[in-house]
């Protein structure tokens, strides 16, 4: 591209305005891509305890419901009473122009038990409570998987365009500059010479 860029002062102003304008773009880049990376490592680490926790809470649940259904027998009549539950709300906070979910629920803190008490015992109970906090914590956990997809994208795509502007622009524009200086500079040497030999000319 250096070859193709006629050799003037505009032009050189130009090449110089363009560089100082990739340079501060590959900044930028860079700044946003720290932050992200920070911002997806908290989220990585909270994934893996979530993870850690949510399979200890499934196990917990499942002994819950095993109990229940060795003191009342199989309770797939109060599951059936129990309604399907599409509250789910979600939010988006934005991290360096990424939008991260934010899920909740509006029994996430305070479960209402949907079924009466007359048939049911204390098992059936523990067992509900067990399977709300799973729902609570996958909610979450589905939250976290999501930022950490978005944000691993977002990163990815950043790394590109620092990559570009680093490797392709900003020596695109060094290159540039340096041919039209030494245009410049070889012009200006041969204008020097020639007046020479015109003075020399004159005086002669």
């Amino acid at each position: 591209m250096a070859n193709q860029v006629f050799p003037t002062k505009g032009n050189l102003m130009a090449a110089k305005r363009s560089l100082v304008l990739a340079k501060l773009g590959y900044d930028l880049m860079d700044r946003k891509r720290n932050v992200l990376i920070r911002e997806l490592m908290q989220l990585v680490d909270r994934a893996k305890e979530l993870r850690g926790s949510i399979e200890k809470t499934y196990e917990t649940a499942y002994a819950e419901l095993q109990d229940a259904n060795i003191t009342l027998g199989v309770v797939e009549r109060f599951a059936n009473a129990v309604p399907i539950d599409d509250r789910i709300e979600i939010e988006t906070r934005s991290v360096m122009g990424v939008e991260i979910p934010k899920v909740t629920h509006p029994d996430a803190l305070e479960a209402e038990v949907p079924y009466g008490f007359l048939d049911t015992n204390v098992q059936l109970d523990e067992a509900y409570a067990a399977f709300c906090k799973v729902r609570n914590m996958t909610l979450i956990l589905a939250e976290v998987d999501s930022g950490v997809f978005r944000l691993a994208t977002a990163i990815q795509a950043t790394q590109r365009r620092a990559n570009a502007l680093k490797n392709v622009l900003i020596p695109r524009y060094t290159e540039i500059i340096r041919t039209i200086s030494d245009a410049l500079e070889d012009k200006e040497r041969e204008e020097f010479t020639r007046m020479k030999i015109i003075k020399a000319t004159k005086k002669s």
